[in-house]
């Protein structure tokens, strides 16, 4: 895949840079998904996963890995997988991590757009999240944004560590 450099919105004089994650990367990578997993809002991964353990989920053979770097920094990393395996695996799955420290400054919205045309290419017919946690506006509101729709609600599935026990939405859009 051709690196894919799109324009920046808040400074116009630098780019995002979204490219192809390597094994070389992950120390950054690392950088962004520990403290994003140590909050506990967001994602199911166990808080206290190794650096190891998150490697082996994050950068597993079956994902596409990217990293969107933004003068220079890794700044942002997402994948694309199959949602499910053989006659479910013509829809996508997605993950996404922006520094803590870059939000704000539509990192996130670029990758997602990436992640849409990347998914497209790659042939699958539609683009689905399994768990989208229900106190995560930022997600939600960007992902309706771009055309995802809410088709479930499941309840109490996500031990948010500062609410307790909270909803999560599946959310689905065709390429």
């Amino acid at each position: 895949m051709d690196d894919v450099i799109l324009p920046h919105d808040s400074e116009s004089d630098t780019q995002l840079l979204i490219t192809p994650a390597t094994l070389a990367d992950y120390d950054q990578i690392w950088e962004i998904i520990q403290p994003i997993i140590r909050k506990g809002d967001t994602y199911v991964f166990d808080p206290a996963l190794t650096k190891e353990a998150m490697q082996a989920v994050w950068m597993a053979e079956k994902n596409k890995v990217y990293i969107a770097r933004f003068k220079g920094e890794i700044v942002g990393t997402y994948f694309i997988k199959d949602n499910q395996p053989g006659l479910g695996s013509h829809v996508a799955n997605a993950g996404y991590m922006v520094h803590p420290e870059r939000r704000g400054l539509s990192i996130g919205r670029k990758m997602a757009e990436h992640s849409l045309i990347e998914a497209e290419k790659a042939g699958y017919k539609a683009m689905q999240f399994n768990m989208v946690i229900s106190t995560n506006m930022h997600a939600i509101r960007l992902w309706k944004k771009l055309g995802f729709q809410q088709v479930g609600i499941l309840p109490q599935v996500f031990n948010h560590q500062e609410q307790g026990l909270v909803d999560a939405l599946v959310m689905h859009r065709f390429l």
